[in-house]
């Protein structure tokens, strides 16, 4: 595993399917937690009603088998008080390291601590937590997602018009890195376009009741920015019960961008109910939270630097390492936005034209 600059005394190991270990390793049986030799990592989904977490949940166990891992699972439910309650059911469980993603990325830190202090290494997904120490952080640069939206929109909207964003929970670094970035760009390339941010929560409800009533107020909203598939059935509802589900050609048509990939998504794309989506890479999530909290296990370290899987290992703050695996900007043909790359939807490197 060649991430970044890989720190490691008598070990290779190789990126891929499976984890090869050389000389200096020893009784790998000692102190894994198991009886068969194989680390015991807690992993804790943070939710199971959304497309994208589902996806993650079925691809983790698949990266175990791979990885040569034992799992303890459990569900937090977007509920910090759970994630709590599920770390103290790890530790009670001998794991030797957890792999979480918080929602709240600000509560966590006394759980982070306590784990810390058991010498239990944690790997974040998809977050990173506010304060405190993690082994590695792995997620897709959040604030690439809010500009590429921007992007998107500002240039199929000519830098005019109207634009709601339904965003995430601002209790979660990610909600508040989508908002922000997309909120500059807007104001610094597109100054003619009005945003109306609606906080959501993550929670589809919310989403469409505030699309609801903002389309109510300005019917002349030509773009919609769902910071997640969360929204997504509920927009979609909407477009249709006000006559908006038309071509793109069609002066009345409204631009809309997710964030996620999942299948549904790419669908919609090459179906034309909506026009471009950032695919969240939810299976290489699983696999790399599971390979880095294997790697914490074993005692290896990492240096910022580029990896040898498409990403980059950045220096957050001290002490916390991030690996930012990519996550492309997926549209109906492909073509360069604001002279950014895209990905056509029918790409079979997606994860989510893979099942």
């Amino acid at each position: 595993m060649n991430h970044g600059r890989l720190v490691s005394a008598g070990l290779t190991v190789l990126l891929g399917a499976t984890v090869a270990l050389t000389a200096g390793c020893g009784d790998r049986g000692a102190g894994t937690g198991t009886g068969g030799g194989k680390p015991l990592i807690g992993v804790d989904y943070p939710r199971s009603d959304t497309d994208f977490w589902n996806s993650y949940i079925r691809y983790v166990p698949q990266s175990a088998g791979q990885l040569g891992v034992d799992l303890k699972t459990t569900n937090s439910q977007n509920d910090i008080a759970n994630l709590i309650s599920n770390a103290q059911t790890f530790m009670s469980q001998g794991v030797k390291g957890v792999v979480m993603a918080p929602q709240d990325t600000a509560a966590i830190a006394p759980t982070l601590a306590q784990l810390e202090s058991r010498k239990i290494p944690v790997v974040t997904i998809d977050t990173r937590p506010d304060t405190g120490t993690v082994f590695m952080v792995v997620r897709a640069d959040n604030r690439a997602y809010g500009t590429k939206a921007c992007q998107f929109l500002g240039t199929k909207l000519g830098g005019r018009g109207k634009v709601v964003m339904l965003q995430g929970g601002l209790d979660s670094i990610n909600g508040r890195d989508r908002t922000e970035a997309f909120s500059e760009c807007m104001g610094k390339e597109f100054p003619g376009i009005k945003v109306f941010g609606e906080a959501t929560d993550w929670k589809a409800d919310v989403a469409a009741s505030k699309l609801q009533t903002r389309f109510a107020s300005d019917p002349d909203i030509r773009g919609v920015y769902m910071q997640s598939s969360f929204a997504l059935s509920g927009t979609l509802q909407i477009l249709k019960q006000r006559g908006l589900q038309v071509p793109p050609t069609d002066p009345k048509h409204v631009f809309v961008v997710s964030n996620d990939g999942i299948p549904e998504e790419l669908k919609n794309i090459g179906d034309g109910l909506i026009d471009a989506t950032v695919s969240q890479p939810a299976d290489l999530y699983a696999r790399y939270g599971l390979e880095y909290a294997k790697a914490a296990i074993e005692g290896k370290t990492f240096q910022p630097g580029p990896t040898d899987h498409g990403s980059t290992i950045i220096q957050v703050r001290d002490g916390l390492l991030e690996d930012q695996l990519p996550a492309p900007l997926v549209t109906l043909d492909g073509a360069p936005v604001a002279g950014q790359p895209t990905v056509k939807y029918d790409d079979p490197s997606l994860w989510g034209r893979k099942g």
